[in-house]
C-alpha cells in the first residue's frame, strides 16, 4: 500500500472540504448491487464509503437487490432460475425466497457491516409500513412487482433519528401477496419521492460509452435531451437501457442528478462525491441548467 505522509492526509481532507460542505445534509441514495456486491472487497469499501459520508453529515439511503444469491439459494433448493425480459420470472415460492434472501439474509448482512465500519443502521424493507404498494407487472412474469405508490415516511423517520436505512426490494400488495422488485426501479422510485439530491447506481461498467470495449469514451454528463439520440444511435443498448430508464423516472420525479457508477471501483462513491475527478456517468434533466451541485 502506498503510504502518504500526515501533511499530505491533511491535504487530501482539505481538498475534499467543500464538497462535504455541499453534500452536508443532503439526501443521497445509494443503489447497492453487481460486483461491489459480491466481491467481500468492494464490500467492505462501499460500506467503509457508505459510513463516511453518513459521519460527514449526509443523508445516506442504502437500497440493495441480491440477484446472485437469489440465484444460488434457488439452485440449492433444486429450483431453476428463469429470467424474462431481463427479470426474473417469480412464482409463490420464488417469492418467498425472495423475501428471506433480500430482506433477511443480505438485509442483515449489510447492517452488521455498517455497524462494524462505525455507523448506526436499521434494515426495513418495502414491506415494512407497507413503504412499497405494488401490483404484478405481467402475469408471464408471476410476483414480479410494478410499483403503483411508495410511502417513504419509514425511511426519512430513521434518517432523522441518525440512521442510515437499508432498504431491500421486496414489496406487497393490499392482499399481502409479496413481490420481487427490480433494484433500479426501487431504488429510482425511492429516490424520486424524497426529491434526493443524488441517487448513485452501483453497476459493473464505467457508465454509458460511446464505444462498450473503450473505457476512454465514457460520457461523462448526459442530459434527457440526448439519451433517446444515443438509444437509437446504438449506444445505450442491452441492459442498460432499463438502467437509463430508471434514471429518467428518478429525474422526472424530483432527483437533482444520477450518476451510473462503477462499482468495480475501489471508493467509487468517495472519488464522485468528494472529489472533482468523479466516475461514471452523470445523468441530469438539463446541462445547461445543472453546472452546479
Amino acid at each position: 500500500m502506498l503510504e502518504i505522509t500526515n501533511a499530505q492526509r491533511a491535504e487530501v481532507l482539505t481538498q475534499a472540504l467543500p464538497y462535504i460542505q455541499k453534500y452536508n445534509g443532503k439526501i443521497v441514495v445509494v443503489k447497492y448491487g453487481g460486483n461491489a456486491m459480491i466481491n467481500d472487497e468492494l464490500k467492505q469499501q462501499v460500506m467503509e464509503d457508505v459510513v463516511l459520508l453518513h459521519l460527514i453529515g449526509v443523508k445516506v439511503v442504502l437500497v440493495h437487490g441480491g440477484g446472485p444469491e437469489m440465484t444460488e439459494t434457488l439452485k440449492k433448493i433444486g429450483k431453476e432460475s428463469v429470467f424474462c425480459d431481463g427479470l426474473r420470472v417469480t412464482d409463490k415460492e420464488t417469492a418467498e425466497v425472495a423475501l428471506m434472501v433480500l430482506a433477511g439474509k443480505i438485509n442483515k448482512n449489510l447492517v452488521n457491516l455498517l455497524q462494524a465500519k462505525g455507523g448506526k443502521a436499521i434494515g426495513i424493507s418495502g414491506i415494512d409500513g407497507h413503504m412499497i404498494d405494488c401490483e404484478m407487472k405481467d402475469e408471464k412474469l408471476g410476483y414480479v412487482g410494478k410499483i403503483k405508490k411508495v410511502d417513504v415516511s419509514p425511511v426519512t423517520d430513521l434518517l432523522e433519528q441518525g440512521y442510515i436505512p437499508v432498504v431491500s426490494t421486496v414489496g406487497c400488495d393490499k392482499k399481502g401477496n409479496v413481490y420481487n422488485i427490480n433494484a433500479d426501479t426501487a431504488a429510482a422510485h425511492i429516490a424520486g419521492e424524497m426529491k434526493a439530491s443524488r441517487l448513485i447506481t452501483l453497476t459493473d461498467i464505467a457508465g454509458i460509452m460511446k464505444n462498450k470495449d473503450d473505457a476512454d469514451s465514457l460520457i461523462r454528463k448526459v442530459d434527457l435531451n440526448d439519451i433517446e439520440d444515443l438509444i437509437a444511435q446504438g449506444v445505450i443498448t442491452g441492459g442498460m437501457i432499463p438502467k437509463v430508464e430508471c434514471c429518467i423516472d428518478a429525474i422526472k420525479c424530483g432527483v437533482h442528478k444520477v450518476i451510473i457508477l462503477d462499482g468495480r471501483v475501489p471508493h467509487a462513491i468517495l472519488i464522485e462525491t468528494l472529489t472533482d475527478e468523479g466516475a461514471g456517468t452523470m445523468v441530469v434533466s438539463d446541462l445547461k441548467k445543472n453546472a452546479g451541485f
